[in-house]
């Protein structure tokens, strides 16, 4: 009998949770494909090696762009493969719990749901991101206590205000981990007259990067293109640097934290003043975000050890609920049945 799986897609890796066991899959969401012969060549970290050193017969990308598929077929093969790691074989497929941004349409909704069972899973349910990565991060949701959570991914940001198993209120945004490497890029670019590749940009954010002076001394080295001469270059930049572009994104989460804050209602409001709210997703390990976001709200900021995780482990969490049905009590059941 197979496992039940939880799935995260999202837009920097993919992580899949098997019942019983754990966490078996953690890889970029990257695919590799010969364009000639429409094949695979490989699939996330090989296949993020390759990226932006393939020839004009070969891709590598990313097919999921702001949590949303951006190449079904791209993402469907990606996924038949990380699959077939986990599963026993083709007889009796899995049901699963994936995880979805809140605020994507249910076109989009609908478009991943498919997506997945296409590629061999037999139910599949729905959980809301937000919610997800509160469970993952050891609140519990069912209480009538409101927790503000801001999980910060590569591709959004979801900030929500949960209280009984649901989002009171919430944003899902864009500013997010993907928009600081592309503000490093054009950083570099107008400051050093060099050209970058994403990659580097994203290796410069997690090894030098910060938010708050004095958190990250000496210097780093990029390497690149000039773009006078057409020549490979190295410079040596300060890390205090990196502060400028970073927190050009983290100034814009802040605020979308302060707008959700305006919104919510005074008695959920008066248990985040005393609690403070939780951050998680994989640019919470940015450095100094967690004092840059207490200084600008004067909330305290709640951190938990692999926050990049939350998400996953909370639907991993949820996979208990899959055949449970809200008691006649009003149990609370956190996922939303879809096929």
């Amino acid at each position: 009998m197979q496992s039940d799986l939880a799935i995260d897609l999202g837009t920097s890796n993919t992580r899949i949770f098997v019942e019983n066991k754990g966490l078996e899959v953690d890889e970029p969401s990257v695919i590799a494909v010969n364009t000639e012969e429409e094949t695979i060549i490989s699939v996330g970290k090989e296949a993020y090696q390759m990226l932006g050193r393939t020839s004009d017969k070969k891709l590598a990308a990313y097919p999921i762009t702001g949590g949303v598929i951006s190449d079904f077929a791209m993402v469907e093969a990606m996924l038949k493969t990380f699959l077939k790691r986990v599963t026993k074989s083709s007889i009796g497929m899995p049901k699963a719990v994936v995880c979805v941004p809140k605020g994507i349409t249910e076109v989009e909704k609908g478009a991943l749901v498919n997506v997945i069972s296409s590629s061999g899973i037999r139910k599949v349910c729905i959980i809301e991101e937000p919610v997800a990565a509160a469970i993952g991060a050891g609140i519990d949701i069912s209480s009538p206590h409101g927790s503000l959570i801001v999980n910060i991914g590569a591709g959004t940001t979801q900030i929500a205000v949960i209280s009984l198993g649901g989002i009171s209120v919430s944003k899902s945004v864009k500013n997010a981990g993907n928009s600081m490497d592309e503000d490093i890029i054009k950083y570099i670019k107008k400051t050093y007259n060099m050209l970058i590749g994403k990659r580097t940009a994203e290796q410069a954010k997690i090894k030098a990067g910060s938010v708050i002076s004095g958190t990250v001394p000496g210097t780093y080295a990029i390497k690149g293109k000039c773009l006078v001469k057409g020549m490979p270059i190295k410079v040596d930049i300060d890390a205090e640097e990196l502060i400028e572009p970073l927190k050009k994104t983290a100034d814009m989460i802040i605020s979308q934290i302060q707008d959700i804050l305006v919104e919510t209602p005074p008695e959920l409001l008066a248990d985040i003043y005393t609690d403070g709210l939780t951050l998680t997703g994989g640019t919470a390990n940015l450095k100094g975000i967690d004092k840059l976001i207490h200084e600008q709200t004067g909330l305290k900021v709640n951190t938990v050890s692999e926050p990049e995780k939350c998400v996953i482990k909370g639907c991993g969490e949820a996979i208990k609920y899959i055949d449970s049905k809200p008691s006649k009590k009003g149990g609370i059941n956190p996922i939303i049945e879809k096929y």
